[in-house]
Protein backbone atom coordinates (compact mmCIF):
# COMPACT_ATOMS: atom_id res chain seq x y z
CA UNK A 1 0.00 0.00 0.00
CA UNK A 2 1.08 3.55 -0.60
CA UNK A 3 -0.17 6.34 1.65
CA UNK A 4 0.38 10.02 0.89
CA UNK A 5 -0.02 13.02 3.12
CA UNK A 6 0.56 16.74 2.74
CA UNK A 7 0.99 19.51 5.26
CA UNK A 8 -0.93 22.64 4.32
CA UNK A 9 0.72 24.87 6.87
CA UNK A 10 1.00 28.51 6.02
CA UNK A 11 -0.81 30.67 8.51
CA UNK A 12 -0.01 33.75 10.55
CA UNK A 13 3.53 34.77 9.71
CA UNK A 14 5.70 37.82 10.16
CA UNK A 15 6.59 40.14 7.28
CA UNK A 16 10.14 38.82 7.10
CA UNK A 17 8.94 35.27 6.52
CA UNK A 18 6.53 36.40 3.82
CA UNK A 19 9.27 38.43 2.14
CA UNK A 20 11.59 35.41 2.12
CA UNK A 21 9.07 32.65 1.42
CA UNK A 22 6.06 34.40 -0.07
CA UNK A 23 6.61 32.99 -3.57
CA UNK A 24 6.32 29.44 -2.23
CA UNK A 25 3.18 30.29 -0.25
CA UNK A 26 1.37 31.93 -3.15
CA UNK A 27 2.52 29.12 -5.42
CA UNK A 28 0.39 26.73 -3.38
CA UNK A 29 -2.73 28.26 -4.93
CA UNK A 30 -1.78 26.81 -8.30
CA UNK A 31 -0.06 23.70 -6.94
CA UNK A 32 -3.05 22.33 -4.99
CA UNK A 33 -5.49 22.26 -7.96
CA UNK A 34 -2.78 20.71 -10.11
CA UNK A 35 -2.09 18.00 -7.52
CA UNK A 36 -5.79 17.29 -7.17
CA UNK A 37 -6.21 16.98 -10.92
CA UNK A 38 -3.31 14.53 -11.06
CA UNK A 39 -4.60 12.48 -8.13
CA UNK A 40 -8.13 12.40 -9.50
CA UNK A 41 -6.80 11.18 -12.85
CA UNK A 42 -4.87 8.28 -11.27
CA UNK A 43 -7.25 7.64 -8.32
CA UNK A 44 -4.57 8.51 -5.77
CA UNK A 45 -5.83 8.63 -2.18
CA UNK A 46 -4.16 11.14 0.12
CA UNK A 47 -4.49 12.97 3.42
CA UNK A 48 -4.19 16.75 3.60
CA UNK A 49 -3.10 17.78 7.10
CA UNK A 50 -4.33 21.37 7.35
CA UNK A 51 -3.62 23.97 10.02
CA UNK A 52 -6.86 25.13 11.64
CA UNK A 53 -6.13 28.81 10.91
CA UNK A 54 -6.61 28.13 7.21
CA UNK A 55 -10.24 27.01 7.49
CA UNK A 56 -11.55 30.48 8.34
CA UNK A 57 -13.23 32.85 5.91
CA UNK A 58 -12.75 36.13 7.77
CA UNK A 59 -10.66 37.74 10.48
CA UNK A 60 -13.65 38.11 12.81
CA UNK A 61 -14.47 34.42 12.43
CA UNK A 62 -10.84 33.54 13.17
CA UNK A 63 -10.71 35.64 16.33
CA UNK A 64 -13.92 34.03 17.60
CA UNK A 65 -12.48 30.58 16.95
CA UNK A 66 -9.18 30.96 18.81
CA UNK A 67 -8.42 28.43 21.56
CA UNK A 68 -8.93 29.39 25.18
CA UNK A 69 -5.37 28.45 26.17
CA UNK A 70 -2.44 29.31 23.92
CA UNK A 71 1.13 27.98 24.01
CA UNK A 72 3.58 30.20 25.88
CA UNK A 73 6.73 29.32 23.96
CA UNK A 74 9.93 30.69 25.48
CA UNK A 75 10.87 31.61 21.91
CA UNK A 76 7.92 33.80 20.90
CA UNK A 77 8.97 33.57 17.25
CA UNK A 78 7.27 30.16 17.26
CA UNK A 79 3.89 31.65 18.12
CA UNK A 80 1.55 32.80 15.32
CA UNK A 81 -0.47 34.76 17.87
CA UNK A 82 2.26 37.41 18.10
CA UNK A 83 1.39 38.55 14.55
CA UNK A 84 -2.34 37.92 14.48
CA UNK A 85 -3.30 41.61 14.64
CA UNK A 86 -1.38 42.29 11.43
CA UNK A 87 -3.29 40.04 9.04
CA UNK A 88 -6.00 40.99 6.56
CA UNK A 89 -9.75 40.53 6.73
CA UNK A 90 -10.27 37.65 4.30
CA UNK A 91 -8.72 35.39 1.67
CA UNK A 92 -9.18 37.84 -1.19
CA UNK A 93 -7.49 40.64 0.71
CA UNK A 94 -4.79 38.50 2.29
CA UNK A 95 -4.02 35.24 0.43
CA UNK A 96 -1.07 34.53 2.74
CA UNK A 97 -3.22 33.89 5.81
CA UNK A 98 -6.48 32.29 4.64
CA UNK A 99 -7.23 29.23 2.52
CA UNK A 100 -10.91 28.39 2.93
CA UNK A 101 -11.37 28.06 -0.84
CA UNK A 102 -8.58 25.46 -1.04
CA UNK A 103 -10.00 23.48 1.89
CA UNK A 104 -13.37 23.43 0.13
CA UNK A 105 -11.75 22.34 -3.16
CA UNK A 106 -9.81 19.49 -1.53
CA UNK A 107 -12.96 18.25 0.21
CA UNK A 108 -14.77 18.06 -3.14
CA UNK A 109 -12.32 15.59 -4.75
CA UNK A 110 -12.78 11.81 -4.27
CA UNK A 111 -10.39 9.92 -1.99
CA UNK A 112 -8.92 13.10 -0.46
CA UNK A 113 -9.04 13.14 3.35
CA UNK A 114 -8.78 16.38 5.30
CA UNK A 115 -6.82 15.81 8.48
CA UNK A 116 -5.38 18.11 11.12
CA UNK A 117 -2.00 19.76 11.40
CA UNK A 118 -3.17 21.22 14.74
CA UNK A 119 -4.87 24.60 14.98
CA UNK A 120 -1.85 26.90 15.13
CA UNK A 121 1.00 24.68 13.87
CA UNK A 122 1.60 23.65 17.47
CA UNK A 123 5.13 22.58 18.45
CA UNK A 124 4.73 19.81 21.04
CA UNK A 125 8.35 19.59 22.20
CA UNK A 126 9.29 23.26 22.37
CA UNK A 127 9.86 24.91 25.72
CA UNK A 128 6.99 26.83 27.32
CA UNK A 129 3.97 24.93 25.99
CA UNK A 130 2.09 22.25 27.91
CA UNK A 131 -0.64 19.59 27.70
CA UNK A 132 -3.44 22.02 28.54
CA UNK A 133 -2.54 24.37 25.71
CA UNK A 134 -2.21 21.47 23.25
CA UNK A 135 -5.64 20.10 24.13
CA UNK A 136 -7.17 23.56 23.76
CA UNK A 137 -5.44 23.96 20.40
CA UNK A 138 -6.68 20.64 19.04
CA UNK A 139 -10.24 21.30 20.26
CA UNK A 140 -10.21 24.59 18.31
CA UNK A 141 -9.08 22.74 15.17
CA UNK A 142 -11.87 20.18 15.56
CA UNK A 143 -14.50 22.90 16.10
CA UNK A 144 -13.71 24.89 12.95
CA UNK A 145 -13.54 21.72 10.83
CA UNK A 146 -16.91 20.55 12.16
CA UNK A 147 -18.42 23.94 11.33
CA UNK A 148 -17.80 23.14 7.66
CA UNK A 149 -18.90 19.51 7.86
CA UNK A 150 -15.46 17.93 8.23
CA UNK A 151 -14.59 15.34 10.87
CA UNK A 152 -10.89 15.22 11.70
CA UNK A 153 -9.72 11.62 12.06
CA UNK A 154 -6.02 11.88 11.20
CA UNK A 155 -3.31 14.17 12.52
CA UNK A 156 0.21 15.15 11.52
CA UNK A 157 2.28 16.77 14.25
CA UNK A 158 4.21 19.89 13.17
CA UNK A 159 7.91 19.14 12.80
CA UNK A 160 6.98 15.56 13.75
CA UNK A 161 7.19 16.55 17.43
CA UNK A 162 5.05 14.59 19.87
CA UNK A 163 5.15 12.65 23.13
CA UNK A 164 2.98 10.02 24.78
CA UNK A 165 0.77 12.38 26.78
CA UNK A 166 -0.19 14.25 23.61
CA UNK A 167 -1.07 10.98 21.88
CA UNK A 168 -3.48 10.28 24.74
CA UNK A 169 -5.10 13.69 24.25
CA UNK A 170 -5.54 12.88 20.56
CA UNK A 171 -7.31 9.65 21.42
CA UNK A 172 -9.61 11.43 23.90
CA UNK A 173 -10.62 13.91 21.20
CA UNK A 174 -11.40 11.28 18.56
CA UNK A 175 -8.22 11.24 16.47
CA UNK A 176 -7.81 7.74 15.03
CA UNK A 177 -4.35 7.92 13.47
CA UNK A 178 -1.24 10.08 13.39
CA UNK A 179 1.91 10.14 11.33
CA UNK A 180 4.82 8.78 13.33
CA UNK A 181 8.51 9.00 12.54
CA UNK A 182 10.79 6.66 10.65
CA UNK A 183 12.33 3.93 12.81
CA UNK A 184 15.86 5.33 12.87
CA UNK A 185 17.86 7.54 15.23
CA UNK A 186 18.31 10.14 12.49
CA UNK A 187 14.53 10.80 12.51
CA UNK A 188 14.04 10.95 16.29
CA UNK A 189 11.89 14.03 17.04
CA UNK A 190 13.62 16.79 19.02
CA UNK A 191 13.29 20.45 19.84
CA UNK A 192 14.50 22.43 16.85
CA UNK A 193 17.46 23.81 18.80
CA UNK A 194 18.64 20.28 19.64
CA UNK A 195 18.84 19.05 16.05
CA UNK A 196 22.50 18.75 15.14
CA UNK A 197 24.07 19.67 11.83
CA UNK A 198 25.30 16.08 11.63
CA UNK A 199 21.78 14.68 12.02
CA UNK A 200 20.44 17.05 9.37
CA UNK A 201 23.26 16.10 7.02
CA UNK A 202 22.66 12.37 7.40
CA UNK A 203 18.94 12.91 6.70
CA UNK A 204 19.82 14.75 3.51
CA UNK A 205 22.12 11.98 2.31
CA UNK A 206 19.50 9.37 3.24
CA UNK A 207 17.15 10.99 0.71
CA UNK A 208 19.50 9.96 -2.07
CA UNK A 209 21.29 6.87 -0.73
CA UNK A 210 19.83 4.09 1.37
CA UNK A 211 21.47 4.67 4.74
CA UNK A 212 18.55 3.84 7.04
CA UNK A 213 16.48 1.24 5.17
CA UNK A 214 13.29 1.26 3.13
CA UNK A 215 11.00 2.22 6.04
CA UNK A 216 8.12 0.13 4.74
CA UNK A 217 5.79 -1.23 7.43
CA UNK A 218 3.41 -4.07 8.14
CA UNK A 219 -0.04 -3.24 9.51
CA UNK A 220 0.57 -5.58 12.45
CA UNK A 221 3.01 -3.02 13.85
CA UNK A 222 0.21 -0.45 14.01
CA UNK A 223 -2.19 -2.60 16.02
CA UNK A 224 -0.15 -2.23 19.18
CA UNK A 225 -1.53 1.21 20.00
CA UNK A 226 -4.39 3.64 19.42
CA UNK A 227 -4.55 6.12 17.79
CA UNK A 228 -2.77 4.14 15.10
CA UNK A 229 0.79 5.21 14.42
CA UNK A 230 1.22 5.36 10.64
CA UNK A 231 4.96 6.04 10.39
CA UNK A 232 6.53 8.18 7.73
CA UNK A 233 8.54 6.34 5.12
CA UNK A 234 10.02 9.22 3.17
CA UNK A 235 9.87 12.99 2.83
CA UNK A 236 9.80 13.82 -0.87
CA UNK A 237 12.41 16.55 -1.03
CA UNK A 238 11.60 19.26 -3.56
CA UNK A 239 13.69 19.91 -6.65
CA UNK A 240 16.83 21.90 -5.97
CA UNK A 241 19.14 23.35 -8.60
CA UNK A 242 21.93 22.92 -6.08
CA UNK A 243 21.40 19.14 -6.05
CA UNK A 244 20.28 18.77 -9.66
CA UNK A 245 23.05 16.31 -10.46
CA UNK A 246 21.80 13.79 -7.86
CA UNK A 247 18.06 14.05 -8.67
CA UNK A 248 18.18 10.61 -10.40
CA UNK A 249 19.43 9.10 -7.12
CA UNK A 250 16.45 10.53 -5.26
CA UNK A 251 14.06 8.97 -7.77
CA UNK A 252 15.88 5.64 -7.62
CA UNK A 253 15.73 5.69 -3.81
CA UNK A 254 11.96 6.18 -3.69
CA UNK A 255 11.26 3.73 -6.50
CA UNK A 256 13.34 1.05 -4.76
CA UNK A 257 11.42 1.68 -1.54
CA UNK A 258 8.09 1.39 -3.34
CA UNK A 259 9.14 -1.82 -5.09
CA UNK A 260 10.24 -3.36 -1.81
CA UNK A 261 6.93 -2.41 -0.20
CA UNK A 262 4.88 -3.78 -3.10
CA UNK A 263 6.73 -7.10 -3.25
CA UNK A 264 6.34 -7.62 0.49
CA UNK A 265 2.77 -6.27 0.89
CA UNK A 266 3.96 -3.46 3.14
CA UNK A 267 2.93 0.16 3.65
CA UNK A 268 4.95 3.02 2.23
CA UNK A 269 4.07 6.49 3.54
CA UNK A 270 5.27 9.39 1.39
CA UNK A 271 4.78 13.02 2.39
CA UNK A 272 5.68 16.59 1.53
CA UNK A 273 4.33 20.14 1.71
CA UNK A 274 2.46 21.67 -1.23
CA UNK A 275 4.53 24.82 -0.73
CA UNK A 276 7.61 22.71 -1.55
CA UNK A 277 6.23 22.72 -5.11
CA UNK A 278 5.55 26.47 -4.97
CA UNK A 279 8.75 27.19 -6.90
CA UNK A 280 10.43 25.00 -9.55
CA UNK A 281 6.89 23.74 -10.02
CA UNK A 282 7.33 22.03 -13.38
CA UNK A 283 10.45 20.19 -12.23
CA UNK A 284 8.70 19.00 -9.07
CA UNK A 285 5.65 17.78 -10.96
CA UNK A 286 7.82 15.99 -13.50
CA UNK A 287 9.50 14.15 -10.63
CA UNK A 288 6.15 13.30 -9.04
CA UNK A 289 4.85 11.94 -12.35
CA UNK A 290 7.80 9.50 -12.38
CA UNK A 291 6.97 8.30 -8.88
CA UNK A 292 3.27 7.90 -9.62
CA UNK A 293 4.02 6.09 -12.89
CA UNK A 294 6.12 3.61 -10.92
CA UNK A 295 3.30 3.19 -8.41
CA UNK A 296 0.85 2.46 -11.25
CA UNK A 297 3.26 -0.16 -12.58
CA UNK A 298 3.45 -1.77 -9.13
CA UNK A 299 -0.32 -1.60 -8.85
CA UNK A 300 -0.69 -3.60 -12.08
CA UNK A 301 2.05 -6.11 -11.26
CA UNK A 302 1.71 -6.64 -7.52
CA UNK A 303 -1.70 -5.22 -6.65
CA UNK A 304 -0.33 -2.26 -4.72
CA UNK A 305 -3.13 0.06 -3.61
CA UNK A 306 -3.41 3.69 -2.58
CA UNK A 307 -5.00 4.59 0.78
CA UNK A 308 -5.19 7.80 2.75
CA UNK A 309 -4.48 7.75 6.50
CA UNK A 310 -8.11 7.50 7.50
CA UNK A 311 -8.73 4.60 5.13
CA UNK A 312 -5.62 2.84 6.38
CA UNK A 313 -6.73 3.26 10.00
CA UNK A 314 -10.11 1.73 9.11
CA UNK A 315 -8.37 -1.18 7.40
CA UNK A 316 -6.22 -1.86 10.47
CA UNK A 317 -9.34 -1.67 12.67
CA UNK A 318 -11.06 -4.36 10.57
CA UNK A 319 -8.14 -6.78 10.54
Amino acid sequence: MISLDFELIWGVRDKRTIDEYGENILGVRSVVPRLLELFNKHEIHSTWAIVGFLFFKTYDELIRGLPTNKPLYLDDRLSPYVHINNIGNNEQEDPYHYAHSLVKLIASIPYQEIGSHTFSHYYCLERGQDDTAFESDLKAAIRIAEKYGITLRSLVFPRNQYNESYIQICEKLGIESFRGNEDSWIYTPKEERRKSIFQRGVRLIDSYLNLSGHHAYDTSKMKNRHPYNIPSSRFLRPYSKKYKIVEPLKARRIKADLTYAAKNSLIYHLWWHPHNFGINTDENFAFLEKILSHYLYLKDRYGMESLNMGELASKVERE
